[in-house]
């Protein structure tokens, strides 16, 4: 019976390829839905760790991890330096890790900040940055950039920097007049990290000299060498990464700069904070899921379609088979087995086509977001997803199989040619 319905398919070929290829698709398209939906949640939540509290201008938790973490957005507002000073000088703190945000440059976020940023700053399963070349900034005017910025725009060790005011692709105004020079290259870590661009705090304010107002003063040309001399103790950061020296004083702290009287604060959990936000994205990935399954059901109307619209063509072929001593127990078991082989066909080649997809979209999801999709064999979840559309292809070949099974020999035998 296998021999008969693999020659009949092949027989058909037209037909099951059309069969096979919507399949395929449907398979293609839930296992591409559900690597996203996994693998940019691992990303996300990869991103920042070993990080208690992160600190910032009241807004939204959201809102404040966002721009902090993932540097989408902008803040509403700065937090001064001395409300930096005195959340550092703590009991209870470890370690504080200011950051400014404002500037870009040909695209890419520049992120001000100080050397406990790569001392502290923990990614993944707590892993530290590490450079891949060169050395942390140890002058004013020096930039240690991601490995997707050196990818992209090429740069090297010594390359010169002209930052941008503003967040866009082309920023507003240049601060031509302080370029910044590469001092090193950090390895990927497949985070927002590989596409920023990192300056010292001093180097945020060296860069604003003759700026007044977020403009450039007319005439105004300070050099390097008297900008290096001058006090560039900065008078405000975007936020800051804080680091307990015990997590029981979380709740704390949280509260007790939410309360801050000084000024506006707020203080969040990334790990609440990533929840809120999963929150906000949950009927997205239902509505995403929902579009999949519905391709699926799609895919196997399709091969009932086939199987069902070759019947009445194929009728004198069953006939046939009944005469030779074929009983009807038999046709039910040819029609099975021939969705089962197209069913068969069309999870590996969705499977392929999902690798595919993967292997050329993971590209433009890091270049565009940040977001790492690995490569990887199919774990419980798909292999759950490809038993049950293996189950419903089998299932689906039932309904042309009954109608061959209750059409009759006389029946069959009784067509013209």
């Amino acid at each position: 019976m296998i021999s008969i319905a693999w020659k009949s398919i092949c027989n058909r070929w037209p037909t099951a390829l059309l069969a096979v290829l919507a399949i395929s698709m449907s398979v293609a398209l839930i296992l591409t839905v559900e690597k996203v939906r996994r693998d940019a949640r691992n990303s996300f939540t990869q991103t920042v760790s070993g990080t208690d509290l992160i600190v910032g201008a009241r807004s939204g938790a959201v809102q404040l991890l966002l721009y902090s973490v993932f540097r989408i957005g902008n803040a509403t507002n700065n937090v001064s330096w001395e409300s930096i000073e005195e959340i550092r000088e703590r009991p209870a703190v470890d370690w504080l890790i200011p950051i400014s945000l404002g500037d870009s440059h040909a695209g890419f976020r520049v992120l001000g900040t100080t050397d406990d940023y790569f001392t502290y700053y923990r990614y993944g399963k707590k892993q530290a940055l590490e450079l891949a070349e060169g050395a942390i900034f140890s002058d004013v005017f020096d930039a240690v950039i991601g490995s997707q910025v050196a990818k992209e725009l090429g740069y090297v060790i010594g390359q010169k920097i002209v930052v941008a005011h503003g967040t866009g692709n082309a920023g507003v105004v240049e601060h031509d007049k302080q370029p910044f020079s590469v001092s090193g290259i950090l390895r990927p870590t497949g985070t927002p990290v590989d596409r920023a661009i990192h300056v010292s705090l001093a180097g945020i304010e060296a860069m604003h000299v003759d700026w007044q107002n977020g403009a450039s003063v007319k005439g105004a040309g300070t050099d390097a060498d008297t900008i290096r001399k001058m006090d560039l103790q900065p008078k405000a950061v975007t936020a800051a990464l804080v680091g307990l020296t015990s997590r029981a004083a979380v709740f704390r702290e949280q509260r007790s700069i939410n309360t801050y009287r000084e000024e506006p604060l707020l203080a969040i959990m990334p790990g609440v904070a990533l929840q809120e936000l999963w929150g906000l994205v949950t009927v997205a990935e239902k509505a995403l899921l929902i579009v999949s399954i519905c391709v699926v059901v799609a895919g196997l109307v399709n091969l009932i379609s086939v199987l069902l619209a070759g019947l009445n063509e194929r009728r004198r072929e069953m006939a046939v088979l009944r005469s030779a001593g074929a009983r009807p127990i038999h046709v039910f078991l040819l029609l099975c087995i021939e969705s089962t082989f197209l069913t068969a066909g069309g999870i590996l080649a969705g499977l392929v086509l999902h690798y595919a997809l993967v292997a050329v979209g993971s590209v433009y999801m890091q270049n565009r977001f940040g977001i790492a999709i690995e490569l990887a064999l199919p774990d419980s979840t798909d292999l759950k997803i490809l038993m049950a559309i293996a189950i419903a292809g089998v299932l689906a070949g039932t309904l042309p199989a009954l109608q061959a099974y209750r059409n009759s020999l006389s029946d069959g035998l009784s067509q013209r040619l």
